[in-house]
């Protein structure tokens, strides 16, 4: 694969989930999946990285499920709900509770049917009646299929892949690795690139 494929080209956008400041010099963009364990374990991690700089940093997390339903990358099937869970997350996004959601899914992979999707819905206060009727809508798998298909222009292929300004990293790596890239990326010039793409 050509090196080109390993730098992230799609830009912050309005529908995608943000947390940080906005003109962080820093962007980390995540693509994950809900059943994957080792998510959850970067998840961790990069909390604490965002705690530890503060406002140096912005997270983007994107959908790159690892099941064969929604992302034709994936060969055989390996999480029969991560599909589903991203469109759950999604419909948590309309109305306004992703980040929550999100923290809730990633404390509860291994229960992530259709029914526990809607228990956790109602746990965080959601309108169930509005979200039941979100993970029908092909609007929500169009949603998703965005993030899988720039997922793949990007060269990725597991979860979780993590761009820091750009730059691939692949893998639930220690938490000093992830300081270590933000560090760098901080003392480039001009800070590198504020899109969350090169």
């Amino acid at each position: 694969m050509h090196a080109q494929a390993f730098r992230l080209t799609e830009p912050v956008s309005p529908v995608d989930h943000v947390v940080g400041p906005e003109h962080a010099p820093v962007t980390v963009v995540e693509y994950g999946d809900f059943e994957c364990p080792s998510c959850k374990q970067a998840t961790g991690t990069v909390k604490l990285m965002l705690a530890r700089f503060d406002q140096q940093v912005r997270l983007v997390f994107r959908h790159f499920p690892l099941d064969a339903s929604c992302n034709p990358n994936v060969q055989r099937q390996m999480h029969d709900n991560a599909c589903l869970a991203a469109y759950a997350a999604e419909c948590a996004g309309k109305q306004r509770r992703f980040w929550e959601y999100h923290d809730l899914l990633f404390e509860n992979g291994e229960r992530l049917g259709r029914d526990a999707l809607v228990t956790y819905a109602q746990r965080i206060g959601l309108d169930t009646s509005a979200f039941e009727r979100c993970l029908e809508d092909p609007a929500t798998r169009a949603r998703v299929a965005a993030d899988v298909e720039a997922a793949t222009r990007a060269g990725v292929n597991s979860t979780p892949t993590l761009f820091i300004n750009g730059r691939l990293v692949e893998g639930a790596l220690e938490r000093g690795y992830y300081d270590y890239a933000v560090i760098i990326e901080r003392h480039l010039p001009q800070g590198g690139s504020r899109n969350g793409a090169s």
